[in-house]
């Protein structure tokens, strides 16, 4: 049985939206006794070959934030991914709110920024956000409480945001059909991984688990929404008890054979500085393509 205190009454309303870019779930989540909410793992659009950003993504999530009348609270980064640029910065400007993330985000931004070769001006405190979870912590969205659990693996700073009976889960894990994220990145590991997994799979059976990406595995439909208990018995990589030193086994000899994302390079420069692009000495967006650094 999970250590955390959950409340399994209060079931948020939850609304998904999916980025084909970059098989990226967003989701805004309402809590169920007021109009307050959260959006989770938000995404900002790139064309990296032409350098240019947009916006479509968020403002489809603003728009329904005002169309239902809600009031934004929090905007919540899982983790610091390295497949999308977040949107935080953008949607907190038109909607106000706070930006969160796990304080783990100072190891992360101490690791890249040595591989961006990032000058003293940029922060490694986690300053650019404005408020850092420490595993166990609760917030809360309106009269809703929100768990932090920290589950890193993935990367160091992931963490899993428990608000009622739904769990957003970032990449610690993916679909039943699809497994779990990689642990290959600095920072990650996959034994910490496997660890991180079964604090989520001792969460009640039936809570609710969302998903950050899904990649149709065997041209399915696209799913973000399962539960403790589908994962559990279901899910292809550590489903039916597998152990810890076949789970390690596997993530390291399947990591050996991943590319990198597509979008690593921006998306690491962009989401340690919670969703700013970072700048040339003359105040241009500007980003840096470390050679044979990752």
């Amino acid at each position: 049985m999970s250590q955390y205190s959950i409340d399994m009454s209060i079931r948020p309303e939850v609304t998904g939206f999916f980025d084909p870019a970059t098989n990226t779930i967003s989701y805004v989540v309402r809590d169920p006794q007021s109009t307050s909410c959260a959006v989770v793992d938000s995404v900002m659009d790139i064309d990296y070959a032409a350098g240019r950003i947009t916006y479509d993504h968020a403002d489809a999530i603003i728009a329904h934030i005002r169309e239902h009348g809600l009031t934004l609270e929090w905007i919540i980064e899982t983790h610091v991914h390295a497949d999308h640029l977040s949107a935080a910065p953008y949607i907190q400007a038109a909607l106000g709110g706070r930006i969160g993330i796990g304080d783990k985000i100072m190891v992360v931004q101490e690791t890249f920024g040595k591989i961006f070769n990032e000058g003293t001006e940029f922060q490694r405190d986690g300053s650019q956000f404005d408020a850092l979870f420490a595993d166990g912590d609760v917030y809360h969205v309106g009269r809703m409480p929100v768990v932090a659990i920290a589950t890193p693996g993935h990367t160091p700073a992931c963490m899993t945001h428990v608000m009622g009976d739904a769990a957003f889960v970032g990449d610690t894990l993916f679909m039943p059909d699809g497994g779990s994220a990689r642990a290959d990145f600095p920072g990650g590991d996959a034994g910490t991984l496997y660890d991180s997994i079964q604090k989520v799979l001792a969460l009640p059976d039936g809570m609710r688990l969302f998903m950050c990406h899904d990649y149709a595995p065997g041209g399915r439909d696209i799913r973000w929404e399962t539960s403790v208990a589908e994962e559990r018995a279901h899910n292809i990589h550590v489903g039916q008890g597998r152990s810890r030193e076949e789970f390690i086994r596997f993530r390291t000899q399947r990591d050996a054979t991943l590319d990198m994302p597509r979008l690593i390079l921006p998306s690491l420069q962009v989401n340690m500085r919670a969703g700013e692009l970072p700048r040339d000495p003359d105040g241009r967006p500007m980003l840096k393509v470390p050679v044979n650094g990752l």
